[in-house]
């Protein structure tokens, strides 16, 4: 039972039954599934939410739908049924073993509003709705994929789902929720998947035609783990459609940049403000990472409905001096810069950097930008309609940032972090400048 005292009066209960295994409906493939090196380096999980109400249909046949519908659906995404192991080359792979992700059904002891309120205040509320192993000491225990739907009194009910990165990045993840869902209603696949993931095999021998800065590792002559050692703030700050208007226009003044994407000019904000708020030497590199979506890019493209991580890390690098001196349009230049990086060349350049360095990204100096805003995460439809709501679950990590869609149009966006209090507050002005 997961349970969270709030506002002192009303205490959230979640009872959860026992999980249970939910394998493919029909026989599957066994053995070994090759994982490639753009899966190898984010072996995180991923926590997502799926809020869903009807007050015609209520919630009594909600765990049997997703769970029936799960079932079939594993047939099409059988490596999800499998679990994560080791290779002899010491690699990620999965071994196909046909026993299904674990599968929880719990019931809340109130409304989805009044849960909704209550992480507002308090985001870690919502990991209730996720269904963790106990004990898992790392990622090879833990399961690659776990579901749990919980039900409200209101008749609302979640579908709270913990994937780890290595199986999909966020574009596959849509696509096999979105096909889960179609299934649930009796259609057909609109994205069959497809889960060969050897097209991304590196080369033999490895190239490596480019530096990857990714990997650098910066030294903090800043001192920023001192401020690290505060007490951690989140926030979220909204910008509306507005807000990211106004942001992109003031990119373009001077006429040194003829355009610029919402993702450009916020990320460039955000960077740019957090190093100024860290209080970071003028010296002190720092490096902005960001993922870029590849199957377009490589060549030939990746077939439709790939299934697995087609995105690839870019980097761009400047001294916070530099970054903090330089005109806004200078400073969103670097960040097209990382984009246009991302050629076929490169990607395959990253992949045989993998395959010789077995190189982690590091993180000293850096800022992180995860950006959901183009994923439909609130289409995936079970028979009840789209999402009330649909968001991660959890705070960022330190360095990194989120920019979650908002508003009913998805158009507005909201950025999501953590700092220590005293950076927050600089951090806070810095944006509401524009």
């Amino acid at each position: 039972m997961g349970s969270a005292v709030c506002d002192g009066k009303f205490e959230l209960e979640i009872k959860k039954d026992e999980p249970t295994r939910v394998p493919p409906l029909e026989e599957t493939e066994k053995g070994h599934y090759f994982m490639c090196n753009l899966d190898q380096n984010i072996a995180v999980i991923m926590r997502t939410i799926y809020l869903y109400k009807s007050p015609e249909k209520g919630n009594k046949d909600a765990a049997k739908v997703v769970r029936e519908s799960l079932s079939k659906a594993l047939v099409h995404f059988y490596p999800l049924a499998g679990r994560l192991t080791i290779s002899s080359e010491g690699k990620l792979i999965v071994d196909c073993t046909g026993e299904g992700p674990l599968f929880v059904e719990a019931e809340a002891n109130c409304s989805v509003l009044k849960l909704v309120g209550i992480a507002s205040g308090d985001p870690m509320v919502l990991k209730n709705l996720v269904y963790e192993v106990p004990g898992a000491k790392n990622i090879i225990e833990t399961p690659i994929f776990t579901v749990q739907v919980t039900k409200f009194s209101c008749g609302a009910f979640a579908v709270g789902i913990a994937m780890n990165h290595c199986m999909a990045d966020g574009i596959s993840a849509v696509e096999f929720i979105n096909s889960w869902g179609e299934i649930a209603r009796g259609l057909p696949l609109s994205i069959p998947p497809s889960l060969d993931r050897t097209i991304l095999k590196a080369r033999d021998p490895p190239q490596i035609e480019f530096p990857h800065n990714e990997f650098l590792d910066i030294e903090d002559i800043s001192n920023t783990h001192e401020l690290y050692e505060e007490e951690m703030m989140y926030k979220a700050f909204p910008f509306n459609t507005e807000k990211l208007v106004r942001l992109k226009e003031k990119a373009l003044e001077g006429g040194v940049l003829s355009k610029c994407t919402t993702f450009e000019a916020l990320t460039a904000l955000v960077w740019r403000a957090r190093c100024k708020s860290l209080k970071m030497h003028p010296d002190q590199q720092t490096k902005l990472l960001f993922a870029v979506d590849g199957r377009s890019r490589f060549n030939p493209e990746l077939p439709k409905g790939f299934f697995g991580n087609g995105i690839v890390l870019t980097n761009a690098l400047c001294k916070a001096g530099d970054l903090m001196e330089s005109p806004f349009s200078h400073v969103v230049e670097l960040v097209q810069g990382a984009v246009k990086l991302v050629t076929d060349s490169y990607m395959r350049s990253a992949i045989d950097y993998f395959e010789m360095k077995r190189a982690r990204p590091s993180m000293n100096g850096t800022l992180l930008v995860t950006a959901w805003s183009r994923l439909a995460f609130h289409s995936p439809n079970f028979g009840w309609g789209e999402t009330i709501y649909t968001g991660p679950v959890g705070v960022p990590e330190k360095e990194v940032v989120l920019f979650l869609p908002s508003g009913e149009d998805r158009r507005s966006l909201n950025v999501h972090l953590g700092m220590p209090v005293s950076a927050m507050n600089i951090f806070e002005e810095e944006i509401m400048k524009i």
